[in-house]
């Protein structure tokens, strides 16, 4: 949707970049810039740049970019309408619709409205003579009644036709119960319940709003547990079970656990900050979900094997977050669910010891990587040492190195300084692979290869470069537009995507209107917009004149005329780097 200029401009006014960035980044003064480490990949050494002044943001670690709107669309995995309404609703105006969007809008409330009504349903069901199966499975389980209001349990009937049939009465149409996905079609044809003869699990999200279930078979049925699948209002990747509980209680920390439960019983036992994934492994959204409420993570994953390994794949995701991972031990039951049962109204008392007793995660892994070995041999030593040593150094922090060489030479009997020279060395040799791959990825970024938003570059890379530095001067100097359009006109660019951004820009000129990236992001992917956002970052600081412009358009004038594709490791792309170096010393 085109939104109106003046909107547009009072939503970029009333949305700082600095302040809404900072809301979820720790960010810094660096001169004219901001900057911190990126929330969109795992770095130590702060890439993530904002630029109050023109309003942008761009990371040259991971080549995330844009401006405000896009920056939302990727913190909060929204769509562009979804980020304008998050921003026109924190700066307190109004967001104008178009009959599409409201469309949209439309169907995203009507499921929200189905989700709601199937919650009710499913709760009034499980407290009647119907649902006495799943009542009683919940009882059984040492919930109590209050439990199961607070949390909106349910009970799908065994029945295939029992919600819809509700639903229908209520004036859903059967499109609308297979958007929501609580209903699916047979092969028959006909629409009838995604879920039967199964306890229910609503899904809620931040905001209140039920966005999903999960349900676990009383019977034979598989699988065990279902839940719902992907949704115009749900993506399980990035949902957590009992966050909008959790999130007023995550000051001291959050306990993940494996399942729904798992976090019922511990709320119930008073751990009102456990929350679990949507039957899919952590995933690195999820995690820095996590990190935007608190700072420390207890792992609280089923003692069994399957547990442990998705403990193993979850701490790395973590740590990466930036939080703290202290890992739980239970061994009176294989889940926490089974633990309150097991020690009765001891549990809470006993958790609570677990919980201030519990290791972290390199203590954790540690003892995983001790009991895969035979530590009576000095075969087993060594590889323990050796995986140990690999273990150290990943940590940040010289003193963890240097405490853990100290217990691993006590344990061991030998000199703490062998283990920590291992470790130095597997540092060195992290520390060379991690800037080989930086730098092959700053080539392949400086010659256009695999860019997937302008893929011609590579093959086309002098031009490509003038193209984006007349862009950059475009969006600087607007008023050279009618001059620069009659010089250049938008056919003689030779890459398609630079051209078609060329092109947008001078309409949004014409018709008197703004070109910041806010004035862009309505037309242009999330990826598009970071790639002009790249454009601006790379000559920040840089006054690009006329002349200059001059001398670009002559080279995409030069390079059109040719039409032959380029080498792009003969390019040297180190050109319009040192020109660029040139003119920021100029202004020095």
């Amino acid at each position: 949707m085109a939104l109106p200029d003046d909107f547009l401009q009072e939503l970029k006014s009333r949305s700082d970049i600095a302040d809404v960035v900072s809301s979820y980044v720790n960010l810094r003064h660096s001169g004219r810039t901001l900057s911190g480490l990126c929330p969109f990949h795992s770095e130590k050494t702060p890439s993530f740049h904002v630029y109050p002044e023109n309003g942008s943001f761009y990371c040259f670690g991971c080549g995330a970019g844009g401006d405000v709107i896009t920056f939302i669309r990727r913190i909060e995995n929204l769509d562009y309408m979804e980020a304008v309404r998050h921003l026109a609703q924190r700066a307190g105006i109004s967001v104008p619709e178009s009959d599409a969007d409201q469309g949209l809008a439309r169907v995203r409330g009507r499921i929200l409205e189905i989700n709601r009504e199937t919650a009710r349903f499913y709760h009034t069901q499980l407290m009647s003579a119907q649902g006495t199966p799943g009542r009683e499975y919940l009882l059984g389980r040492g919930l109590t009644p209050q439990t199961i209001r607070h949390f909106g349990l349910g009970y799908a009937p065994d029945s295939r036709f029992s919600l819809v049939n509700f639903l229908s009465g209520k004036g859903y149409t059967p499109e609308e119960l297979l958007q929501a996905n609580v209903a699916v079609r047979a092969s028959t044809g006909r629409v009838m319940d995604r879920f039967f003869a199964r306890v229910m699990y609503p899904i809620i999200d931040l905001r209140g709003n039920v966005i999903a279930f999960g349900g676990r078979t009383l019977g034979d049925n598989k699988p065990k547990y279902l839940n719902t699948s992907d949704t115009l209002v749900f993506h399980k990747s990035t949902g957590l079970f009992a966050m909008n509980f959790a999130k007023n209680n995550a000051k001291d920390g959050l306990i993940l656990a494996e399942g729904y439960m798992d976090v019922i019983a511990l709320h119930q036992a008073g751990f009102t900050n456990a929350i679990a994934t949507l039957g899919t492994a952590l995933t690195t959204e999820q995690a820095r979900l996590l990190a935007r409420y608190t700072g420390e993570v207890f792992l609280c994953y089923d003692s069994d094997e399957a547990g442990q390994k998705a403990s193993s794949r979850a701490i790395p995701l973590l740590r990466e977050a930036g939080l703290t991972v202290r890992v739980l031990s239970l061994s009176a039951g294989k889940d926490p669910d089974e633990f309150m049962r097991s020690y009765g109204e001891q549990g809470p008392a006993r958790f609570r010891q677990l919980m201030e007793s519990s290791g972290n995660d390199v203590e954790y892994r540690l003892q995983k990587l001790r009991a895969g070995h035979n530590l009576q041999t000095a075969d087993g030593k060594v590889a323990y040492l050796t995986g140990a040593a690999e273990l150290l150094a990943t940590l940040d922090s010289r003193m963890e190195q240097e405490i853990y060489a100290g217990r691993l030479a006590e344990e061991i009997g030998i000199e703490r300084s062998s283990i920590l020279m291992q470790v130095d060395k597997n540092r060195k040799k992290r520390r060379k692979d991690q800037q080989r791959r930086e730098f092959r990825a700053f080539q392949q970024q400086t010659a256009g290869i695999r860019d997937t938003v302008n893929p011609e570059k590579s093959r086309h890379l002098r031009a490509a470069n003038a193209e984006e530095a007349l862009i950059v001067y475009l969006m600087q100097h607007p008023d050279a537009a009618k001059a620069l359009e009659a010089a250049l006109p938008p056919e003689n660019f030779v890459t398609a995507f630079n051209r078609r951004l060329y092109t947008v820009i001078l309409g949004k000129i014409k018709d008197g209107k703004a070109c910041g990236l806010t004035d862009l992001a309505g037309e242009f992917s999330v990826e598009e917009i970071s790639s002009v956002a790249k454009m601006l970052a790379d000559y920040h600081q840089v006054n690009v004149t006329a002349q200059d412009a001059k001398e670009y358009r002559n080279v995409i004038l030069q390079e059109n005329a040719k039409l032959e594709p380029q080498d792009a490791a003969a390019a040297a792309p180190q050109d319009i780097r040192d020109y660029l170096q040139r003119l920021r010393e100029q202004k020095k």
